[in-house]
């Protein structure tokens, strides 16, 4: 699913318009943005939780090359399923 079939389907079940359904989901996906750039976590109940994680330095080597390269530090987002997103799953 991508992002016009998802506001298309909130449309629906919402009984909204495609407009609304566009502009509540960007309003979600830039709370969360914001939220992850302050180092904070959204937690969605039975849904799940995004936060950020550190990734420390390390070495690594280019593929092409052979040749070792440093890679920098870097803060990455991360997402765990909740129980009810898992038990919906399986």
């Amino acid at each position: 699913m991508n992002k016009a079939e998802l506001i298309e389907h909130i449309a629906t079940n919402a009984d909204i318009s495609k407009a609304a359904a566009a502009r509540a989901l960007d309003s979600i996906i830039g709370a969360v943005r914001t939220t992850l750039k302050k180092g904070g976590s959204v937690s969605l109940i039975g849904f799940g939780t995004f936060a950020v994680s550190k990734r420390a330095a390390r070495k690594g080597r280019n593929p092409r090359t052979g040749m070792p390269i440093k890679i920098k530090a870097a803060k990455v987002p991360k997402f765990r399923p909740g129980k009810a997103l898992k038990d919906a799953l399986n």
